[in-house]
């Protein structure tokens, strides 16, 4: 399946609009990871542990687009957002959305 943040896929046609997807990932922060992850940050550095759970709900809620886009039976999505947003009591969790609309290309 083509999954692309554009409106059109080059060198292709879009045939049908089977309407809008989406992919939701909810991960909670760790203790640890919290812990480790302030102490990076205050000395300038990356914060490995988050980035490696944040791709991993990223790369989660766009597979589960997918899977409902081929359930409609569209064969690309075009147009995708990708949002990251946190939740919860003193904003403790981390939502990963992903959107786009399922079309069947030729």
């Amino acid at each position: 399946m083509i999954v692309t943040t554009t409106p059109t896929i080059e060198g292709h046609t879009i045939a049908e609009y089977k309407g809008i997807v989406t992919g939701e990932t909810i991960i909670g922060a760790n203790f640890v990871k919290d812990f480790f992850a302030g102490i990076r940050d205050v000395v300038g550095g990356r914060s490995g542990s988050y980035e490696k759970v944040l791709r991993k709900a990223k790369d989660t809620s766009l597979h589960e687009m997918e899977e409902r886009a081929a359930a409609l039976g569209a064969n690309a999505i075009v147009g995708v957002d990708i949002d990251y947003e946190t939740i919860g009591a003193n904003s403790s969790m981390m939502m990963v959305s992903a959107s786009g609309t399922a079309v069947v290309i030729k």
